[in-house]
């Protein structure tokens, strides 16, 4: 056998053991007369000692061969560690070693193994089987596979089945650009890679499964920034029978057990908002409620006043962000900078400061008196040591901007502690939204989304204050997951496709199969994904998902270790019946 133990394993209980270990050598340390080098595998890192007057003159002088990464099989014994290192497990033991074997040699790498390494972002990306011997990128990729563990012992023991559903599918309009996959055997026509499994999970409703849940991969053409990937993995849910709040609770229980048991922390129940509500007082429908910073409308208390740019806005609003009084000119001329950038938008602010002797100073004191500046800070819920920050404009513009300003302020002033977790629902989300692109209504989730029964009558008159059985579960500032009761009869689905402009042959081509399914006894149900990419990452404390990923892409969606996408050889292009455009 190459070990008979990990290199995390050994501490003084196993003094006097003969052992055997295998691994990459981390380091070496040459003094001449001895030779210290850590021994590092996944489990981690164990201290051999090759000593010239006790060990094998050839075992001695093989040992002064090694170079960083090589990989070596040593046989000793574990004796007690004269200097010794609290902060490894196996930092009171070392191994006298009897026995080396190099398995293989190694090249130096292109940048050092270590927690801090020497290695950009782009080239750690190229070797990335490098970097996953890291600590930071392997604890990430245990942390992930635990959090996976957990999801699959928990819906597994509420009878959830897992099932796997197809990646070669056909295409279908969901929001984002499909990847294509061109037929051989089909002359002409193409797969697609499933944006989800939205329509299979259905089916399997439709079959009698009633809990079905996969851990899933999922592929959008899409832009790409920190995270986003162009595959991406989902626990993708779905329960038959059910109604809103059913979902709502196996969801929230699973999201607390993975807070127990993974971070040790209890939250008591979620609180619920409606997607009106989150607009209006974070100005978004993912708002990270671990800090305040409500927004407060002053429409009513900065309008007619003499002020043009408040009187002509359409919305007038602000945030108290606190002990900020204190800020400098400069200071408040770099935010103004900043909201003023094309990335946020806003054409200007105006500021208030919360002197501690209770008056105000504001940008506007020749518009404003006191008493006006007291109902901004009423509104705001501003405090002494507080600025009151305002923005106006066109309403959406203006609420965008506004909940960029809170999450930058909040990030300045350490208010967004990745060890402080707080989820929320957010609800009853518009079931369409218009585009003035194209001229109509779009699902705001999908075209499968049911609608609220008691809204069903505005499709006609007023479809854009139509009310969805749609979900999302925010944690932290980000979308976690999301989910919706499902239209579940073939006429109520046959009008949401109207709405969507489909025409009915379109309709058919497109789902033709699911309404058919509907015809055979479909049940009420509904379901929800996560996004275990962004959840994981977020658990474990950081922005950006890539870490928590095995083989990532880059921004430009390349894979820079083995060179994909990469162009294909003519022979191929033609058993697919494919040419390539000049």
């Amino acid at each position: 056998m190459y070990r008979s133990h990990n290199c995390g394993e050994l501490n003084s209980s196993h003094i006097n053991t003969e052992v055997t270990l295998a691994g990459w050598v981390q380091k070496s340390r040459d003094k001449g007369f001895m030779n210290w080098v850590d021994l590092r595998d996944r489990y981690g890192i164990t201290q051999l000692i090759f000593d010239e007057s006790r060990s094998d003159k050839a075992v001695f002088e093989k040992a002064k061969t090694l170079g960083r990464e090589f990989v070596i099989q040593i046989k000793g014994t574990v004796i007690e560690r004269e200097a010794k290192n609290k902060n490894i497990p196996t930092g009171d033991i070392e191994i006298l070693v009897t026995e080396l074997n190099i398995l293989n040699e190694a090249i130096t790498p292109p940048f050092t193994i270590e927690d801090e390494t020497d290695g950009g972002e782009d080239i750690r990306m190229k070797y990335r089987y490098l970097d996953i011997r890291r600590n930071p990128v392997k604890n990430s990729l245990l942390f992930r596979h635990k959090v996976a563990m957990e999801v699959r012992k928990y819906l597994s023991d509420l009878d959830f089945c897992e099932i796997e559903t197809p990646y070669l599918i056909k295409s279908t309009p969901e929001g984002a650009r499909d990847f294509v996959v061109p037929s051989r055997m089909n002359e002409g026509q193409f797969y697609a890679l499933p944006q989800s499994p939205q329509t299979f999970k259905q089916l399997l409703m439709v079959g009698g499964m009633d809990k079905y849940f996969q851990i899933v991969k999922c592929f959008r053409d899409e832009d790409l920034r920190a995270d986003r990937q162009p595959e991406f993995t989902q626990i993708d849910c779905e329960m038959a029978f059910v109604e809103q709040e059913d979902i709502l609770n196996v969801f929230e229980g699973l999201t607390r057990h993975l807070l127990l048991e993974l971070k040790g922390i209890e939250v008591e129940k979620f609180p619920r908002i409606t997607y009106d509500y989150a607009i209006k007082t974070y100005g978004n429908d993912k708002p990270d409620i671990r800090f305040e910073m409500k927004f407060g409308e002053l429409n009513a208390v900065a309008q007619h006043k003499e002020f043009p740019v408040f009187n002509s806005a359409e919305l007038v609003v602000g945030i108290a962000a606190p002990g900020c009084a204190s800020n400098t000119r400069k200071e408040i001329d770099a935010l103004i900078d900043w909201v003023k950038r094309p990335q946020v938008g806003a054409s200007g602010m105006v500021y208030v400061k919360c002197e501690a002797n209770g008056s105000y100073k504001s940008s506007v004191d020749k518009f404003y008196d006191q008493e006006d500046l007291s109902n901004w800070a009423k509104a705001t819920n501003a405090k002494t040591g507080d600025m009151i920050f305002v923005l106006s404009g066109p309403a959406d513009k203006t609420r965008s901007a506004l909940s960029a300003l809170r999450m930058e302020l909040a990030t300045r002033l350490g208010l967004r502690n990745p060890a402080v977790f707080a989820p929320l629902w957010v609800v009853d989300f518009p079931l369409l939204e218009f585009d003035e692109e194209s001229g109509r209504y779009h699902a705001m989730h999908h075209p499968f989304t049911s609608p609220k029964p008691e809204d069903m009558a505005l499709l006609e008159t007023d479809p854009g204050k139509v009310r969805a059985n749609a979900y999302d579960m925010v944690l932290n500032g980000n979308e976690i997951g999301g989910g919706s009761i499902r239209i579940h009869d073939k006429a109520t689905q046959a009008l949401m496709f109207k709405y969507l402009g489909f025409t009915d042959e379109e309709a058919r081509n497109q789902f033709g199969f699911l309404m058919d399914a509907f015809q055979y006894g479909a049940p009420p149900h509904g379901g929800l994904a996560f996004g275990l990419d962004r959840l994981v990452a977020i658990l474990g404390g950081q922005e950006t998902i890539r870490d928590f990923i095995a083989f990532p892409k880059n921004n430009s969606g390349r894979d820079v270790m083995i060179d994909a996408p990469s162009v294909i050889d003519e022979k191929q292009l033609n058993e697919l019946h494919i040419q390539l455009k000049g």
